[in-house]
């Protein structure tokens, strides 16, 4: 036999409190109870195990105190770092949060947030994915949403993510050292994040007036950043090397040492994702760090604005910014040059 779920006149006779002191403790999180019977109903809670029924609580209030995150299934870190950064922001707003893994063709996850939506258990949907333009409306209707999409269908960035402004960055950098040739190791063009930094690659290259030793590479594999590096010829201009990952920037170092060449005094070399190995490369490696946590918070801002009726939040600071180490300096001298030094900014 079923066992019978606990109530709050439960919580209360364990507490020794009202109901109703359980009721306005739960439906202010303990915000406008003492503390003495406070501590009571937390204790209470724990002991029993008790679950709200959100259902009830929604139909008795328009409320239930819970969010939804949904975003597609995949392998992407980066997404459990923006749930963390959207849950942050949610707690900070007295919310609770339930993260929902999606499967399916986009109108499939669709027809499925809009039947979160009128289940009536969520005040608000964020979601880091794509919807129907015909599905998005209806959700709408039913419960404030955001769709805060930093992912497509196979959880590719998208969105912020795609902001390859850093890679201009180092190419002035290294361009104001004396760098005048530039290589670019792409990774898989499926990703709108890896055409968009070989589009800042070779628009900054253009800019500058510098010169472009080409684009290779096309895939994640760190094979296709040592045959980069490997296939240059022995009196190639190149002394940059801007790498759309940290793995192809790191085989290209190992690449570059096989030949003999030094790094960064013969080559500079960049990635991009600051994996926590760049850190202890040797060299360590310049690469780019993205704030997956502050994208998620700002997602999340967004949503909290939209159920207050409230403008959404805008930002001028960029979530990606360069993490400057030793695998990047002066381009090699001249006969006729005085040596210069790499200023780092500050982190």
């Amino acid at each position: 036999m079923e066992q019978r779920r606990p109530t709050i006149y439960d919580i209360a006779k364990f507490a020794g409190v009202s109901h109703m002191t359980v009721s306005r403790y739960l439906t202010f999180n303990g915000a406008r109870t003492r503390a003495v019977p406070r501590e009571r109903i937390r204790r209470a809670i724990a002991e029993l195990d008790y679950r709200p029924n959100l259902a009830a609580r929604a139909l008795r209030t328009n409320r239930t105190g819970r969010l939804a995150i949904v975003f597609p299934a995949g392998n992407a870190i980066s997404s459990i770092h923006m749930l963390t950064g959207a849950t942050e922001a949610a707690t900070d707003a007295g919310y609770h949060i339930d993260a929902i893994t999606l499967a399916g063709s986009s109108d499939e996850r669709s027809a499925r947030v809009l039947e979160l939506a009128e289940a009536g258990l969520f005040e608000g949907l964020l979601a880091l994915t794509p919807l129907a333009a015909d599905r998005q409306a209806q959700i709408a209707s039913r419960v404030p949403v955001v769709v805060g999409a930093e992912y497509d269908d196979e959880m590719r960035g998208i969105g912020d993510l795609a902001d390859a402004s850093p890679v201009g960055e180092i190419i002035e950098t290294l361009a104001g050292l004396g760098h005048r040739s530039f290589l670019h190791i792409a990774g898989d063009r499926a990703y709108t994040t890896v055409r968009s930094r070989e589009q800042a690659f070779l628009e900054t290259v253009h800019r500058l007036d510098l010169e472009s030793g080409g684009v290779v590479g096309g895939d994640w594999n760190g094979e296709s950043g040592r045959r980069a590096i490997l296939d240059l010829p022995d009196n190639t201009p190149v002394t940059a090397v801007i790498a759309a990952n940290d793995v192809l920037a790191a085989a290209a170092i190992y690449a570059a040492l096989e030949r003999g060449w030094r790094v960064p005094e013969d080559l500079s070399v960049s990635g991009w994702d600051n994996s926590p190995v760049g850190e202890w490369l040797p060299p360590t490696l310049t690469s780019v760090k993205i704030d997956y946590e502050e994208l998620g918070r700002r997602s999340m801002a967004k949503l909290l604005a939209n159920m207050r009726g409230e403008a959404e939040p805008t930002y001028s600071n960029p979530v990606a910014s360069v993490v400057w180490r030793k695998s990047t300096g002066p381009a090699p001298l001249r006969a006729d040059e005085e040596p210069q030094e790499l200023t780092r900014p500050a982190q």
